[in-house]
């Protein structure tokens, strides 16, 4: 018998005052068998990792279970400890166990002497249940549909099989790696670990996960920053649709700049001339596609490229050094990549698997069926989006997974949480954190004005950013008013 309706599942749910749900007592009871994590950032500080155990389908608790990894480095003055930071680094699919890679150069001494850092590999992560691979051709399932018709159809069948060749092992197992039961095991893992509550910082899909978390248990929610915001009412297909347009405004910001460097790129010396030209490439690589470390770069795998490197203004160099390289291998046999970065890109697409993500995006929420959908919106948004549009609309795995075990999140209280966004972030884009805000009517909202960044919370990047996510963390209070912050001047 199904033991859902104790355990907090609906959008509106509240758990009690009790901190074990029922049914759940051997999970929030459970002892800890704390060992070395073999991670170095962890090892050097002092870190410990442990399996948590959990149901595989909280649903039905007496059945199937699985462990979720953690890692702990505790609080640098025992005598201040105030409790626990969990952090997630995004995707879906990021791992998340090396807390100190992620936060570890920019939190506040105060914090880090405060709090314990927790990381977590999400179910179905890393070393919290990685399912195995899928068999993909390619190593990601978010492409353009490239230029013609035939490039969509193309698209269509591989993402059936994508689909398909992930829920042929264990479909049982992989339909529970969803956010909310993400969500859950984190509830659990704040059971075992004997808090109240959780303080959390999330970034990109993080905010999605800490968003969750808030609906389903916001009396277990501490201090939540989430960071790069995503608006859950357009989760998941809604987003991939919104990088679209940001990735055009994007794209036309790193034009303005690639103009001013013409005698080294060769781009053009206007804006409008560097635009071109990449839309240009695109078309050369749709008629002969570019090969490099035996990859073919052509109009479905360029602009995911672009997507990739344009989230950050301090790539600019890179992408100018990655989009020259790939235009002076046009149109001649295949070539040997000049950089590390584009090997490691091109490695990524011809050898890896990125199957994760759609194991818990196409988990989470249904997205429409009909391959006649995807085309249209393809072809509405070719003249706006003349770069990303295919890309931002195209079919996924998702279109051919089984339904998702439960409906999706409806994120509406008053949990106090900071959130953060650039104005010009083209992955999560701005948009998103105004809605979160309002859906969340306790928060305040921490506006990095006129950068084009992904993730604000770094070292060097703005002062203002730090500052407010460091105090909010270490007091708990909540800025007075929304606030706008600034990147600090450049370094001479």
């Amino acid at each position: 018998m199904s033991v859902l309706a104790a355990v907090p599942i609906s959008g509106n749910a509240v758990p009690g005052d009790d901190a074990r749900p029922a049914g759940l007592d051997r999970f929030y009871g459970q002892q800890l068998h704390w060992q070395p994590c073999e991670i170095e950032n962890l090892d050097k500080a002092g870190g410990a990792c442990a399996d948590v155990l959990v149901p595989l389908d909280y649903g039905h608790p007496d059945g199937r279970t699985m462990t979720v990894r953690i890692s702990r480095v505790a609080a640098a003055d025992p005598a201040r400890r105030q409790g626990v930071l969990l952090a997630n680094p995004g995707g879906p699919g990021g791992e998340g166990l090396d807390s100190i890679d992620l936060l570890g150069d920019v939190l506040a001494p105060d914090v880090l002497a405060t709090h314990d850092l927790i990381g977590m590999d999400p179910r179905g992560v890393g070393e919290s249940g990685r399912s195995p691979r899928c068999g993909w051709p390619v190593g990601e399932m978010i492409r353009s549909a490239g230029l013609d018709p035939l490039g969509f159809v193309h698209d269509t069948v591989q993402s059936a099989g994508m689909a398909a060749g992930c829920l042929v092992h264990d479909p049982e197992m992989m339909r529970q790696f969803t956010t909310r039961n993400t969500a859950r095991d984190m509830d659990v893992v704040r059971g075992v670990l004997g808090e109240q509550t959780i303080d959390y910082y999330g970034v990109s899909y993080g905010t999605y996960l800490g968003a969750v978390f808030t609906q389903m248990f916001p009396q277990r929610s501490g201090r939540i920053v989430l960071d790069s915001a995503i608006d859950p009412g357009r989760y998941w297909e809604g987003l991939v649709q919104d990088w679209g347009p940001a990735d055009e405004r994007a794209l036309d910001d790193w034009a303005s700049w690639a103009a001013t460097k013409d005698d080294t790129y060769r781009f053009g010396a206007t804006p409008q001339q560097v635009r071109a030209t990449v839309e240009g490439l695109v078309r050369t690589a749709a008629r002969q596609p570019i090969v490099i470390d035996g990859f073919a770069i052509d109009d479905h795998w360029l602009p995911f490229v672009l997507h990739g490197m344009l989230m950050n203004f301090r790539l600019n160099e890179a992408l100018a050094n990655t989009v020259r390289e790939i235009a002076d291998a046009a149109g001649g046999p295949p070539a040997t990549a000049r950089s590390p970065r584009l090997t490691a890109i091109l490695t990524a697409l011809r050898d890896g698997e990125n199957s994760t993500l759609a194991q818990i995006a196409c988990g989470d929420a249904g997205v429409p069926r009909d391959p006649g959908w995807y085309w249209r919106n393809i072809e509405e948004n070719r003249s706006s989006q003349p770069v990303f549009g295919a890309m931002a609309s195209n079919i996924q795995p998702c279109a051919f997974w089984a339904g998702p075990v439960e409906p999706a999140t409806v994120v509406r209280n008053a949990v106090p949480a900071l959130i953060l966004n650039s104005s010009g972030d083209p992955r999560t884009p701005y948009a998103h954190a105004v809605r979160l805000h309002a859906d969340l009517s306790g928060s305040r909202l921490v506006t990095l004005q006129d950068v084009r960044i992904h993730l604000t919370f770094r070292p060097g990047l703005s002062a203002c950013v730090n500052d407010a996510i460091n105090a909010y963390l270490g007091s708990g209070a909540l800025p007075a008013a929304d606030t706008t912050c600034y990147a600090d001047p450049p370094s001479r």
